[in-house]
């Protein structure tokens, strides 16, 4: 008999709507398989997981992925709501976006590409992966739980490659113009929410600062800036009839970020303290300005800019913008620095929740599959929160020098709770289990539902 436990209802009603009731329960026992499981997250190795709590015919639950109909926006939109509503619910939305490779082997793959592997790359080697790359846009989340924000995933898209898409003679769009799109349907989606959104050097392009301006009221972009960014001063405003010759497009030219770095000297330098990358704080050197950005063709773009010196000298030099120009120096470094989190979700992704262990290739498994496990991350997240204290407690492992809740703490508090109350409970062995001494108990549980 299907049955879920009643503390995941909350974080699946959304399901519900977005595929008919046979197809909801298989997919809500393979994501609470994905939870249980350990390795590869195939569809084999889920029923594997949940054997005897997953009803009908095993084929049936390849055919999910597969087959199908049914569409991952109702799910996303449930997801982000729910994180709103719940740990956001005031002040600007925190959002993180960037891109990962996920290796997939297999020479009929939908939409395999040869991509850059940021990790393995250096400046003088360029190191590449064939498989998947996935743009993602995270919610920073922070629960009383832990010291620095963790980024939640609610919107994925699959970039293919130009090559690939002009053998399949599809519109190439960049990563950056993924990303814009997804923050497009966030913005959309809750129309009386500010966001702020943070993205590497490669999320900073006049593009999207361009689109974060039209959307002033709603999005700021903060993001890494070029040093030698052409900046102007406004237009000047014409006064009385129009003028025979067509009207500037800009004003004054003004100095470069890099010629404005040079020229101040280091006892003019502003110093703060400011929250860094994973969690911790750090001393700064800091020299700022405003300007509009110009690039030929597409217009202005009002800015803050802030030059970035790390006074321990163990980071580089950085430019930094945020599209909002009375944004104070100090937020602008510390918004960015926060977005590091999504570089831990991405890791953790590999590690506990099986990234690229997916064996799909048809066009529909590709696309549904992976995006999932996003969201699974986010509802490991958000269902450890809601656990009570003493389950989040059992999962916990302490050593010398941590300080705070990691993943591996959640996804494992998680699994323990899901053996206790789902799969023992409908087994019949709830009352058996909870008649073992303590420290068997805690052997079994541990056993169960390792960390990895």
């Amino acid at each position: 008999m299907f049955a879920l436990p009643k503390a995941a209802l909350p974080l699946f009603r959304s399901v519900a709507g977005a595929c008919v009731l046979p197809t909801a329960k298989r997919f809500l026992t393979l994501m609470c398989g994905a939870i249980l499981a350990t390795g590869r997250r195939t569809i084999t190795n889920l029923l594997r997981a949940v054997r005897g709590l997953a009803p009908g015919h095993p084929s049936s639950y390849h055919r999910v992925f597969s087959r199908r109909r049914w569409s991952l926006w109702p799910l996303a939109h449930g997801l982000a709501d729910l994180i709103l509503r719940h740990w956001v619910p005031e002040g600007s939305v925190a959002l993180a976006g960037d891109d990962t490779v996920d290796e997939h082997r297999g020479a009929h793959v939908y939409g395999k590409g040869r991509h850059r592997d940021p990790v393995r790359s250096t400046h003088s080697y360029t190191a590449y992966r064939w498989g998947h790359k996935w743009v993602v846009l995270a919610i920073l989340v922070r629960f009383p739980f832990a010291n620095r924000p963790w980024a939640l995933p609610v919107l994925v898209a699959l970039y293919r490659s130009r090559e690939w898409n002009q053998q399949h003679r599809r519109q190439h769009r960049t990563p950056a113009q993924l990303l814009r799109r997804l923050v497009a349907v966030l913005v959309h989606w809750f129309p009386h929410r500010h966001f702020t959104l943070t993205g590497d050097g490669g999320y900073g392009s006049h593009e999207m600062a361009r689109f974060a301006h039209r959307h002033r009221r709603r999005l700021t972009l903060v993001s890494r800036f070029v040093p030698d960014a052409q900046l102007f001063t406004p237009p000047p405003v014409i006064a009385g009839k129009r003028p025979a010759h067509r009207p500037r497009t800009k004003g004054e030219k003004l100095p470069t970020p890099e010629a404005t770095v040079a020229a101040t000297e280091p006892a003019d330098r502003t110093t703060w303290n400011v929250s860094w990358y994973g969690g911790g704080r750090r001393d700064i050197e800091v020299v700022t300005g405003t300007g509009n950005w110009y690039r030929s063709g597409e217009g202005l773009v009002p800015l803050r800019w802030v030059f970035v010196r790390d006074q321990t000298g163990t980071h580089r030099e950085d430019y930094l913008f945020s599209t909002d120009p009375e944004m104070a120096t100090a937020p602008v470094v510390e918004t960015y620095t926060g977005r590091w989190s999504i570089e831990t979700t991405l890791q953790e992704m590999r590690a506990y929740l099986g990234l690229e262990t997916t064996r799909g290739w048809k066009e529909a498994t590709v696309l549904r599959l992976a995006p999932c496990l996003f969201g699974l991350f986010s509802v490991v997240a958000v269902w450890y929160d809601l656990l009570p204290v003493r389950a989040r407690a059992a999962g916990r492992v302490e050593w010398p020098g941590k300080v705070e809740t990691t993943f591996s703490d959640a996804i494992t508090a998680v699994r323990r709770w899901l053996w206790v109350n789902w799969v023992f409970a409908n087994h019949g062995y709830g009352a058996a289990f909870s008649k073992l001494s303590r420290p068997f108990q805690e052997a079994l549980l541990s056993a169960l539902a390792p960390p990895a």
